[in-house]
């Protein structure tokens, strides 16, 4: 029988992926503009909102980052995991960084003042992200390591 390699097989690199999928919501905005906010106050409510979904994004990215890299653990998902992570943000949801990525697109297209991107592309991503990524990565952990995984999957949710 084949021993199963060491890594969690996630079918897409996250950051890549947010990164193609927000250049693809700005080029089809280009092209097909479909905006947001329509006039009068709303604008400035929605870049507020999105500076605000950007940096709030930013410091759960910076947390969670920081926090894999004290214990010792690759941030790289398509890399060997090192240890379950209990402390920082991974007290409050087993996916901090996944969720740092969902806040920085959707503010990020708040302030481009697209729909294609919180409206239309993220409703693509976010099935890639769950199935081909956390799902994959959940089975890999617990395989891995065991009991101690599955108990903190049961203090901690997936996502919120």
């Amino acid at each position: 029988m084949q021993q199963q390699s060491d890594k969690p097989g996630v079918a897409v690199f996250p950051p890549l992926f947010f990164a193609a999928a927000l250049i693809l919501a700005l080029v089809l905005n280009w092209l097909w503009p479909l905006p947001l906010a329509g006039r009068g106050a709303l604008p400035a409510l929605e870049l507020a909102l999105g500076l605000a979904l950007v940096l709030a994004g930013a410091a759960l990215l910076a947390w969670g980052r920081r926090t894999m890299l004290r214990a010792g653990t690759p941030i790289d998902p398509s890399q060997p995991t090192t240890a379950i992570i209990t402390d920082g943000p991974f007290r409050h949801t087993r996916n901090p960084l996944y969720l740092s990525l969902i806040l920085l697109f959707v503010g990020l297209s708040l302030i481009a003042d697209t729909a294609w991107g919180p409206l239309l592309l993220l409703l693509a991503v976010l099935p890639v992200l769950h199935f081909g990524v956390i799902r994959r990565e959940e089975r890999y952990l617990e395989r891995k390591f065991g009991d101690v995984y599955r108990a903190y999957r049961r203090r901690v949710r997936r996502y919120l």
